[in-house]
């Protein structure tokens, strides 16, 4: 990658205009028509347009509003998840009364809100190999707003096969990402996001928000990004981010684009693999480890109250310590076990038990703690927050 210079020429209109726009629709988009490089032709084709996002959580709350404010006319939603209290620090298009509820239903009640011309089409299921495809062929232009590395690679290798562009963000902590990839692109200019991820990285070593949190105002930015990439690609205004890599960083309030170039050692893609296989959530040998050596929440509160010596270690950052624990253990950074640092201080006369947030770090930290010579650890099953779930309800989740 190297520094980007010079804008490639713009791409074509994505859609074709509508017929007409309603006395209305004048009215509510005038702020649009009176730019030239929109106008009433650029309204039409933003009406006619089908886009599909996936996600109505952190990057596809803003997207969904302003695509939905701008006159998209058809906005499908994948989403399968529901609202819960941590989701309304970031997740602008769900309110208060929407907790419980399903995210798509309370997506598609804002959306109505700000447009009652949008035909809004609920997916209410997970995107899957065997599903996406199809459901892409339905759109013109697709948004990937997801959190995991498995899901955007289905999203990547369903788009090239579907022969759709899609606009692609990433948020973490301070930083957020954007691009558009297309395959099919005109004029050789195709690439696809395995050009800028040709593998996965190792399983655990990039945290998801989840786990590593995100600056809730950060979705607005990065969101707001993949709208207005799709509006350009839409209607054939601007230079759009296919081919650079826009990198945004909250805490300097800096922007920098990156040149991305084809791979030339990339495979074609010619059909959908196993993309959590492909991934690894869980590294195998994190999953070698905890397998007969997990334990549930309610099988370590049965340890404790039986007065079994244990050694119990959470394996999370300070900052979630900080938050909620479970009484009796002790903190111990996963990286300071897997870097060899923290072995010493663990006991050798009574068993280890090891616990984070969901599982995943804790399966990792058991499989180094056990090739030092723990033969008898284990870790717990959903770590701390099956911990407060199902144990300790008083306690706070995140």
């Amino acid at each position: 990658m190297s520094i980007d210079s010079s804008g490639p020429a713009p791409l074509p209109p994505l859609v074709e205009p509508a017929a007409e726009l309603s006395r209305e629709e004048v009215e509510r988009y005038s702020r649009h028509l009176i730019i030239p490089d929109v106008g009433m032709a650029g309204q039409k084709r933003l009406k006619n347009a089908r886009v599909l996002v996936i996600g109505a959580g952190g990057l596809g709350s803003p997207a969904l509003l302003y695509l939905a404010a701008a006159g998209v006319g058809t906005i499908g939603i994948v989403e399968f998840d529901e609202v819960d209290m941590s989701n309304l620090q970031r997740q602008v298009i769900h309110g208060r009364s929407d907790v419980g509820r399903p995210k798509a239903e309370s997506a598609r009640d804002s959306i109505r809100e700000i447009n009652e011309n949008v035909d809004v089409r609920l997916h209410e299921f997970r995107l899957e190999p065997d599903n996406a495809v199809e459901l892409f062929s339905e759109y013109d232009l697709i948004l990937d707003g997801t959190d995991n590395f498995a899901t955007r690679y289905l999203v990547n290798d369903a788009a090239v096969l579907a022969h759709k562009p899609y606009v692609w963000g990433s948020i973490f902590r301070f930083e957020g990402q954007a691009s558009v990839f297309w395959e099919d692109a005109p004029d050789g200019r195709g690439l696809n996001y395995r050009d800028l991820y040709p593998e996965a990285p190792p399983p655990g070593m990039v945290p998801s928000c989840a786990e590593g949190g995100v600056l809730g105002v950060l979705c607005a930015s990065i969101g707001a990004i993949m709208a207005t990439e799709a509006i350009k690609l839409i209607t054939g205004i601007g230079e759009s981010l296919l081919g650079r890599l826009m990198i945004y960083d909250a805490l300097e309030m800096s922007y920098r684009t990156i040149t991305l170039r084809r791979d030339p050692a990339r495979e074609p893609i010619t059909g959908l693999i196993d993309y959590e296989a492909f991934c690894g959530v869980v590294s195998d040998e994190g999953q070698q480890a905890a397998a007969g050596s997990t334990i549930t929440a309610t099988e370590l509160r049965d340890l404790i109250d039986s007065g079994t010596p244990i050694e119990l270690v959470d394996v999370r950052e300070p900052v979630e310590w900080d938050i909620v624990r479970v009484p009796g253990a002790v903190l111990i950074p996963k990286d300071r076990i897997l870097s060899g640092e923290a072995l010493a201080e663990l006991p050798q006369n009574r068993q280890i038990v090891l616990y984070c947030k969901t599982g995943i770090r804790s399966a990792e930290a058991l499989a180094a703690i056990k090739r030092a010579g723990f033969a008898d650890a284990v870790h717990v099953q959903g770590g701390v927050i099956s911990w407060a779930r199902q144990v300790d309800p008083s306690l706070p989740v995140y």
